[in-house]
């Protein structure tokens, strides 16, 4: 029987994440075709989450994590990741909003041959901040790794393991998931589900999370923001050129006018955002590698319920380990029968 894995970040949601847990429970057991885990991450909450969480522990098939700072979403996911044991994985928020009832067309639409099925919202009832923030993050992934314009990633989503495994090899901090999946794969679906209100509480992202998690999709899996620097600094060279050549023809003309010292003021302030946004940017590029190179952690983990000790990127190792030695024995066997034949052929040729 195939084993399901669900991975929920988990951020102050004591009143809602043992209502999603029994719901995810109660969806698996009434379908009856596969096993299940459940993966619980605390990613540093202020309530009481982490305590609800150690009493659903009780139960074996949940596995909690219980990170030592706040460290987001996406870090939440890859700590989560890491510890899966099932053949699909499924994500979906704490919040209720992710209706479990629905994971089966979620799955069933895998299985036709698809690596990665996400969730596209009929009604989407998030907040104008999270509706803007998806909006740029697509816009993001149309753009900078190319994803079909047709496809929409959201927090609800399924995918096979294969995916998974090579999402974890990422260990540089900044991950984005959905930028890590459309390295791994572009064979995606969506299915259209229904997006229902928030059970209680508030959403963890205000503007600053947002804009730090763009940030991240914008600088972490592509250059093109470098190549726009490039073509704008081309741009701007291009257009003082040909500005300049028009002022000098129309100088020889005697048809130039006084140039006021407003709009001399108002070019140079212009070029000078310009020159500044972008030298910005490669700061960003240029810090993210010094604090990649510091080894800062993608998450910390202070404890954990129900989790064995060897994680999947350590059983990844390890077969890939078995694989090398596997492949050394080959290539030494080869090496000797080739030497033995190549003696014989020198004997024969002496005799």
């Amino acid at each position: 029987m195939k084993r399901l894995s669900f991975v929920i970040p988990c951020y102050n949601s004591e009143q809602t994440i043992q209502n999603v847990v029994e719901r995810v429970e109660k969806t698996v057991c009434e379908d009856g075709r596969y096993d299940y885990e459940i993966v619980c991450v605390n990613d540093g909450s202020k309530d009481a989450t982490y305590a609800v969480l150690r009493e659903l522990s009780i139960n074996p098939k949940i596995k909690v994590i219980d990170l030592a700072r706040n460290f987001g979403q996406h870090s939440a996911l890859m700590a989560g990741f890491n510890y899966v044991d099932g053949d699909i994985i499924v994500c979906l928020d704490d919040d209720g909003q992710n209706p479990p009832e629905e994971m089966f067309r979620l799955i069933d639409k895998l299985q036709e041959g698809y690596d990665l099925v996400s969730a596209k919202y009929t009604r989407d009832t998030r907040t104008f901040i999270r509706r803007a923030g998806t909006k740029v993050s697509m816009a993001m992934s149309h753009y900078l790794v190319s994803m079909s314009k047709d496809i929409e990633l959201n927090s609800y989503y399924t995918m096979k393991r294969f995916v998974v495994d090579e999402i974890i090899k990422y260990q540089n901090p900044y991950p984005f998931v959905h930028g890590l999946a459309l390295r791994v794969t572009r064979n995606m679906a969506n299915v259209e589900i229904r997006h229902d209100d928030r059970m209680a509480g508030t959403s963890g992202y205000n503007l600053h999370g947002l804009i730090r998690l763009w940030l991240n999709g914008f600088t972490a899996f592509s250059e093109k923001p470098l190549r726009l620097a490039s073509v704008t600094g081309v741009a701007c060279a291009t257009t003082g050129i040909i500005s300049a050549f028009v002022i000098v023809i129309r100088k020889l003309t005697g048809s130039i006018s006084a140039i006021g010292y407003p709009s001399m003021m108002a070019a140079m302030l212009f070029f000078c955002g310009v020159i500044m946004l972008f030298l910005g940017l490669l700061g960003e590029y240029v810090g993210r590698m010094y604090i990649c190179i510091n080894n800062a952690p993608q998450y910390a983990i202070r404890e954990t319920k129900n989790i064995k000790a060897e994680t999947s990127k350590e059983r990844i190792a390890e077969a890939e380990r078995d694989k090398y030695i596997e492949k050394g024995t080959e290539d030494a066997d080869k090496s000797l029968t080739e030497k033995t034949e190549k003696r014989i052929y020198e004997k024969g040729i002496s005799a």
